[in-house]
């Protein structure tokens, strides 16, 4: 029973702290959405984990933490590509970045305009 308590005060807090605003975050909302259905989710399978085995076996799994492994697993594999996209977009930021800095650059030197000394 103890154990229960803990796991669901930490999913609250977890997913509180993942749901707050962080920065320019377009997809605040559905973000806010997922992390309330998981919240929920994990609840109900931390106070009744017979519920994720009746469901695991709904869908032709063999047992409850199979289909969490399984769950976590795709979870995984979303984060990481969505990590991966929002890597290469900021990559392609700093490059756009510092090509116009060496462009205005070099357009300062030639107008004969001296440039601070970082």
């Amino acid at each position: 029973m103890w154990i229960q308590i803990l796991l669901v005060i930490g999913v609250v807090v977890v997913g509180l702290f993942l749901a707050r605003p962080g920065g320019s975050d377009s997809h605040l909302a559905l973000r806010r959405l997922f992390m309330a259905g998981f919240v929920i989710v994990a609840i109900v399978s931390i106070i009744f984990p017979q519920w994720l085995s009746w469901l695991a076996n709904l869908i032709g799994v063999g047992r409850g933490a199979d289909l969490l492994l399984y769950a976590l697993v795709l979870a995984f594999l979303v984060f990481v590509a969505t990590t991966y996209r929002r890597n290469v977009a900021v990559n392609r930021r700093i490059t756009r970045l510092a090509r116009e800095v060496a462009l205005a650059r070099a357009a300062a030197e030639d107008a004969g305009i001296e440039r601070p000394q970082a």
